[in-house]
Parts: structure tokens; sequence; C-alpha cells
């Protein structure tokens, strides 16, 4: 019955169609230009005859329920951000049409020009910094599917998210107050968590200067994300440990038996958010920017034993225990509060010559500073966060990432080259990543400093140069072709433990790289069009990838300095449709990746295994996605948008580990839909419903995990959401909504967030 129904419910999905996507696209049919309408045009190089989708601020406020800047991209197709709760700021991963929610560095996410992506590393901890977006400045957000323009780097395979940011034309202001609650059920949880959020905004334009200030703060109550858990293999059988009731049954991702003992990481995060934006137009064709963005986030995660003693007390504080005639030990780790400090801040310069004219140029800088980073945890049983002893203190103050961007558009009017459009750039992405672990004997709350327990360190350092050229051939035809070349540099790698008296260093090492693409378009007629792309990404290893291990007896054990990159090659052919009453898309694409970087089993010295970063040698992913949407369907104002996805992703090659080959990719299902459905009832009215699907998932490359309903597990899913919007006035509105209004728990390790009720109020200027 299970599988029925979510066939049913895929077909379903499938047949709807709106206006929830923006489309770049929309408008008249013709291949020289994209035309996006309801707002700034994207930033994206909308020339290149290829797949790009996107939703304007405006649509956002009415039909999503949105607290953070990533949930703008929820029923885009084929995207799915892995946001467990409200203010998930260290695990919010972007997973695209042939890479999961384990891959951050498959692709991109700007604001602005300026790169929040964090490519520092690759996973769950490096998630890109949506924080440094709010929803309420979003103007419109846009996305490039796949790795087919030259101006970005191999970590595009995946996607190009780019969210453009309002800059007035005239005196405007705003402020936003929302706030949500969930009632979460899950083992032996159960509790309402909620929080708030204000936003305030102010812009102007005063002759040749306009500037845009923006400031918010999240107040964030989450459910727990992880638990405390005992296999029941590692039980010694007896009388040993204290005795306790209130442990949960449950079988793992892997389907053995376990203990559930306790809820932890109920994470309490409170976030502040501020933007400054000013422009110069030196002339009508040349503007000279400025933006600075400041994020600061206090986090406490605590834990709730499942476990009671014989007097009905809670047990935390207990180093062994007696579940069912087993004694198993307690770890510090296993009910450990933590406490989290990030103050990170971003500058973005740029000087634009944007007339339109024979040449446009632009040179754009920015930088983006871990200006504070500190995570503190216990390494001694305590019962909650606020009681002191030894413990651990991470510091990632130093990281940081630069950028440099050199960008010339040549569009000659006249001689053999007329129509062309003609991209040139040179680029410098420098990342720099520190982290350093230090032991406190008796103060994890307020230590600064101690004993050394780790450090990593390492940098790396791609400077490109481009070129791409678009142009018509007669009426019906458009070609691009272009070409990147790559110089990429890892340098500075060392790694510590507690003993060693200097860190051992990496040798350094240097590769050169090239990525050819191709596009093509042919209007067929007045209606239909068909595109065709292909591109090459060579996705080289992050820092943390290639310097991040572990020292066993003065030797690296876990690391390899010399880890290949990953290289792509994607296609993809698309027919589209566009009337006045809608639109339908369907894209078949295939992805060949070499050299996949993956964390798999790994033989060391002595017989040990240890998990380590290392080269699949083969995936293969063939696909096939449809987009449609359609306006006014039966009924004045109501519109439907819907996608659907699929995806076969094998891997194919795999030396280091056999047992995977054959196996699917982790974390890409086959089957993936979405579907908004809109009604403008009036013009003060507006009412939303959407629904997400996500099919069978696996976490493991030898896809030994089919539990996908437990901690740890990736589960599928179908979850609907609905949004009522009232504008009172000019100035006035409020919404309420409900976030997984079938109340579905569902996993992707962590699990998500049960039904939640938003409420909000605005005001504009």
């Amino acid at each position: 019955m299970r599988h029925r129904h979510h066939r049913l419910a895929l077909a379903a999905l499938a047949c709807l169609a709106a206006p929830a996507h923006a489309r770049a696209g929309d408008g008249p049919a013709q291949l020289d230009t994209v035309i996006v309408t309801g707002g700034r045009p994207t930033s994206l190089p909308a020339q290149i005859p290829t797949t790009i989708e996107g939703i304007t601020g405006a649509q956002v406020e009415e039909r999503i329920n949105a607290f953070d800047s990533e949930d703008a991209l929820k029923y885009l197709p084929s995207l799915n951000v892995r946001k467990r709760y409200t203010g998930d700021y260290d695990h919010a991963v972007l997973a695209s049409r042939a890479s999961g929610t384990g891959n951050s560095a498959r692709s991109l996410v700007y604001a602005d020009g300026i790169l929040l992506s964090n490519l520092l590393g690759n996973g769950a901890s490096y998630t890109p910094r949506w924080g440094l977006v709010t929803p309420e400045e979003i103007e419109r957000v846009d996305v490039l599917y796949g790795p087919f323009a030259a101006a970005y780097p191999g970590n595009s395979v995946g996607a190009v998210v780019d969210f453009q940011t309002r800059m007035p034309t005239k005196r405007e202001a705003h402020v936003k107050l929302s706030g949500y609650a969930q009632d979460f059920k899950l083992y032996r949880t159960d509790g309402r968590y909620d929080g708030w959020q204000g936003s305030a905004s102010l812009g102007d334009r005063s002759g040749a200067w306009s500037y845009w200030i923006d400031v918010s703060r999240l107040d964030s109550e989450a459910q727990p994300i992880a638990f405390a858990n005992k296999l029941l293999s590692a039980g010694v059988p007896g009388d040993a440990g204290v005795p306790v009731t209130g442990a949960v049954a449950g079988r793992t991702p892997s389907n053995k038996d376990w203990w559930l003992i306790g809820a932890t990481n109920r994470t309490h995060t409170v976030q502040d958010h501020a933007k400054f934006k000013l422009a110069w137009d030196v002339t009508p064709k040349l503007r000279a920017s400025y933006t600075f963005g400041w994020w600061r986030n206090e986090a406490t995660r605590v834990s709730e034993s499942y476990m009671r003693d014989g007097a009905g007390t809670p047990v935390y504080t207990a180093s062994r225990v007696n579940i069912d005639g087993r004694a198993y030990d307690v770890k510090a780790s296993d009910f450990a509060p933590s406490r989290a400090t990030l103050e990170h801040a971003m500058h973005g310069l740029s000087l634009k010559h944007h007339g339109r004219d024979t040449f446009d140029w632009e040179i754009a800088a920015s930088v983006y500073d871990y200006a504070r980073d500190l995570v503190r945890t216990p390494t001694v049983l305590v019962r909650d966060a606020d009681t002191n002893g030894a413990g651990q203190v991470t510091d990632m103050h130093g990281s940081a990432w630069n950028t440099l961007a050199l960008k010339g558009i040549w569009r000659p009017d006249a001689g053999p080259l007329s129509g062309h459009t003609v991209e040139i750039g040179l680029q410098s992405d420098h990342a720099k990543l520190r982290s350093r672990v230090l032991a406190s004997a008796a103060d994890w709350l307020h230590a600064g400093d101690g004993r050394q327990v780790s450090v990593f360190n390492g940098n790396t350092w791609l400077e490109s140069l481009y070129g791409q050229d678009s142009w018509r051939i007669g009426d019906a035809w458009r070609a691009t072709l272009g070409v990147r070349a790559e110089r990429w540099r890892a340098y500075g790698g060392e790694l510590s433990n507690a003993v060693l008296a200097a860190p051992l260093p990496f040798p350094g090492r240097s590769e050169i790289g090239w990525s050819p693409k191709a596009a093509l378009a042919w209007r067929v007629d007045a209606r239909w069009t068909l595109k065709a792309s292909t591109g090459r990404a060579v996705r080289n290893p992050t820092a943390a990838e290639l310097f991040q291990g572990t020292v066993v007896d003065n030797a690296i054990v876990n690391s390899d300095p010399n880890l290949k990159a990953e290289k792509s090659w994607t296609s993809e052919l698309s027919a589209e449709t566009l009337g006045d009453a809608g639109s339908l898309r369907v894209t078949a694409f295939r992805e060949t990746t070499r050299d996949a970087l993956y964390s798999q089993p790994l033989a060391v010295a002595g017989g040990t295994t240890v998990n380590a970063v290392q080269n699949v040698g083969r995936i293969r992913t063939n696909g096939l996605e449809m987009s449609a949407q359609a306006d006014d369907v039966g009924i004045k104002g109501l519109g439907f948008a819907g996608s659907l996805t699929y995806a076969d992703s094998i891997i194919t090659e795999n030396a280091g580990f056999p047992a995977s080959v054959g196996k699917w990719q982790p974390r890409v299902p086959r089957w993936r839909a979405t579907m908004l459905a809109t009604w403008k009832a009036t013009d003060h009215w507006t009412a939303a419903l959407g629904g997400r699907y996500s099919g069978r998932q696996y976490s493991t490359l030898d896809n030994s995990d089919p539990n996908g309903n437990a901690y740890m597990g990736v589960s599928d899913y179908l979850v609907f959401d609905a949004r009522l919007r009232y504008r009172f006035d000019r100035q006035w509105s409020a919404a309420v909504g409900v976030d997984n209004v079938n109340d579905r728990t569902y996993w992707a390790f962590h699990p998500y967030t049960q039904r939640t009720v938003v409420a909000e109020v605005r005001w504009d200027l």
C-alpha cells in the first residue's frame, strides 16, 4: 500500500502546474535574450540556452512560509535543502539533480555576486552561509542547473544559486514580525518548540546615491535532532550498572537492534543579522557599490535522558547503566550539551559598467571572515549546559575566503562578429581553513585557552581564466561555446595532536584543469524551443578533505593530500514551450563523474580500518526532469506549478570499496516532485498549497542502511504546506500558514520538523 500511495502522489504532483516559478525566459519566445519578469534581471549568464529557474521576492512573500533565505528554493525543480529546523545554521546542505545533501561543495550560492558557499570543506558542516541573506531583502533568486557557464568553477556541477537583494529606487521601509510553533512527538520526546523573528529595513535613493539597511533577529527553539543510543549487542549480560527503565527499543538504519536512551541536541539559537549596502552611480552607466554583512549566533544544545532510576529520577551522570539485564557504558559524549558563539562578517566591493554598450565590464572583490567561531563541549558527564567542568573548545577563528573577479562582455554591433556576445574573465578564489581544539581542565563554559588537543590548517587557491561566446545563427538558432582554464593550488596544510611538539606538514601541490562548455538552441516555431547543453566540471578537493585527519604514532593515518579532483561531464537536452497560459519544459540529463570524493573505509597499518575521504572511480546518473506551470486553471486567479524528477544514479567503479559498485549514490533519490497551487481570490486574499515528495534514499556507499525511518537513516517523504495571506491596505498585511500539514515524521540522518504553525504581520512603506 505504501508504494501505491507514493505512486499516486507522484502522479498527482506531476499533473499540476503554476506561476510559482518566474522562470528566466518568461516573456516573448526569443533566443537572443532571456527576459525575467517581476524584478531586476538575474546576474546569471542568461544568454546561455540552458535551464534556469527562479522566483521573485514578492512570490516568496505570497506563497511560502519563509523564515530563512533557503526557504525560497523550497518548490524549485530537483532542489532540496536539508534544513532541519528554523535557523539551522550548520547542516542546511543544498542538493540538486545528481548531488545529495552530503555534497555541499557541488553547488554554488551567491548573494549580489558575493560567495556564500562554504568551500572550506564538503559536507554537512560546510553549508552555505544562508544567514547572510534574509527572506525580506530578496528581490529574486535564480538557479542555473549544471556546469554550463564558463564563468563559474567546477563547484557549479550541481547548481548555481543567485540571490539578488533589494536596492531601492525611492524611499521604502519594511517591518515584519513572525512566529512559529510545533508540537513534536518522537520516541519519548513530547514537547512544544516555538520561536519568533523580527526584521526591519530601510532604503532610499537620492541623486546618484542609494542605500539599503536590513536588520533582523531570530530566536528559535528547535526539536531534538539526535538521540543517544546503545547497540543491544554492546551490552554485557549481568546485573552491573545502575538499573534503569525508559529506554526505547528500536532498529538502526542497518536493521540492528538498539536502545535509544535519550534525545540530544535540542537547539536554542539566537541569530542577529545586519546588512548595509551603498551604491554610487558615478555616471549613468558606471556604478560603484559596497556591501557589508554581519551575522552573530548564540546557540545552546541540551539533552533529555529517557532513562529513569528506581526513584523515577532522570539518569544523566551514571557511567554505567543496566537495561533489561545488560550493562552499558555511558560516555560524556552521549548526553554532552554544547554552546556555540559565532560572529561572521562579509564585505563586497564592485565597480561595474552596465550600459549594454559594445563593451561592459566589472571588477568585484569579496571577503568572508570567521571573526569569531567557538564551540564548547564538556568531556565529563554533566546534567545540563550550565554545569561546569572539564571540556573542550573548538576554535575556527581565522578561517575565511576571498574572491576577486575581472569580467568583460563584448557585443560587437558591426563586422563579422555582429550578433555575438563574448564574455571573458579572470578570477581568484582563496580559501583559508583554521581549526584548533583546546582542552580545559575545569571550565568548559568560559575557557579561552588551554592544552592543545588538535590542530589542522590548510589553504586552497583557484586562479581561473575563461571565455565564452554566444551568437545568433539566423533567426532560429543560438549557439554558445566556452572554455575555462584553471590553476589550483593547495598549500600550508598541517595537522597536530595533543603530544606533537610541532604540527606535521603536508606537501603542497598544484594542478591545471580545463573545462569546455557548449550549448545550442533551436526555435522550432513560435511556441517550441529545443535546447542542448554539455559541459565539463573540475571540482577540486577542499582544504578539509585534504588536510583533516588523525595522527597515530607521529604519522597521519586518514588524510590523503594527493586526492584527485572530481571530473564531471554533464549534458542535458530540453524541449520547452511557452505561451500566454503557462509553460512546459521536459529535460533529459546525464552526468558522469570520475574520482568523486566520498568518505569510505580505508585500511591502515596494523590492520585497523578508518573512514577517510577517497576517490570513487565512477558515478553515472541518467535522469528526466519535467517542470510545468499554468495560469487561471478553471478558476480566475488559480494557478499551479509542478515538477517531477527521475534520477538513476549508480556507482559503477570503486576499487577502494568494491561492495559499493552497482549501488545507488548516497542521498540521491530516484523520484522527486514538487507542487505549488496559488489562488489570488481577490486583491486582498491569496492562498497557497504546496507539496514536496522525495523517494527512497541511502546514506552509505554500499546501501547497507535500508531502514530509512530511523535515527541516522534517510527516509522518503511526502509533505504538504499551506499559507493564507491577507493585505489590509497598501501598507499592512498578515499571513498564517502550516508547514508539514500532514505531520509526517521524516529523516535525513536527523529528524525534520513536524507540523508547524506560523503567523506573521508586515508593514510596508
